[in-house]
């Protein structure tokens, strides 16, 4: 993993992204790994305001936000990471705080589907690929959708056609050869959102 992101990684990436000048970031990587297109994002209240009263344990998330795609259709999604423990309930217990949380809104909007991306620093699929879905039933939201991506099973094939999902895994996973900070550096939200860790690290004071 990236080093950049150690230390509890959802708080650093909360402090770093959870603010309306950086929803380019949020908006670049969902649209690359989700492979959808997105007309309009905004973040939802409720992680950061919940944020200081959760115990640590259920102090889950990166972000939480509501997408409206070019087609109109609307998606609530969450981004986190996981450490190795409980990782099956932590995803879960995500899912059920991201989609619950629409009843925070209170401004009319209808409960959209709600998706939930975990990023993972350990192997815990049995598939080979590094970036899967999982769908369950419900009979409460039709289905459940999650998206687990797993940094230890990325591998770059082929540098001739690298791809921007491929420099955002490279990134992710703290790959750091010369062609890769090469890479970073063109792709504009990657190196926005290494600047920002950057400046947070530089003046992040010991508690």
């Amino acid at each position: 993993m990236n080093r950049k992101f150690v230390s509890k990684s959802n708080r650093v990436l909360r402090k770093v992204l959870n603010s309306k000048d950086n929803l380019d970031i949020l908006q670049d990587f969902i649209e690359t790994f989700l492979e959808i297109k997105i007309k309009e994002i905004k973040l939802n209240p409720y992680l950061e305001s919940k944020s200081n009263y959760l115990p640590l344990e259920e102090n889950f998330g990166i972000a939480d936000m509501r997408v409206t795609l070019e087609n109109q259709e609307e998606l609530n999604i969450g981004i986190q990471f996981i450490d190795g423990y409980y990782a099956q309930n932590k995803m879960l217990l995500y899912y059920a705080q991201i989609h619950s949380n629409q009843l925070e809104y209170q401004d009319n909007r209808k409960p959209a589907r709600t998706i939930t991306i975990n990023l993972l620093d350990f192997n815990y699929l049995n598939s080979r690929e590094y970036f899967n879905k999982i769908t369950i039933p419900s009979k409460v939201n039709n289905k459940i959708e999650l998206y687990v991506i797993e940094l230890p099973k990325f591998k770059i094939n082929d540098y001739q056609n690298i791809t921007k999902r491929d420099i955002w895994m490279a990134y992710l996973c703290g790959q750091t050869n010369s062609f890769l900070l090469s890479m970073f550096g063109k792709v504009n939200k990657i190196k926005k959102l290494d600047n920002l860790l950057e400046e947070f690290w530089n003046n992040e004071i010991m508690e």
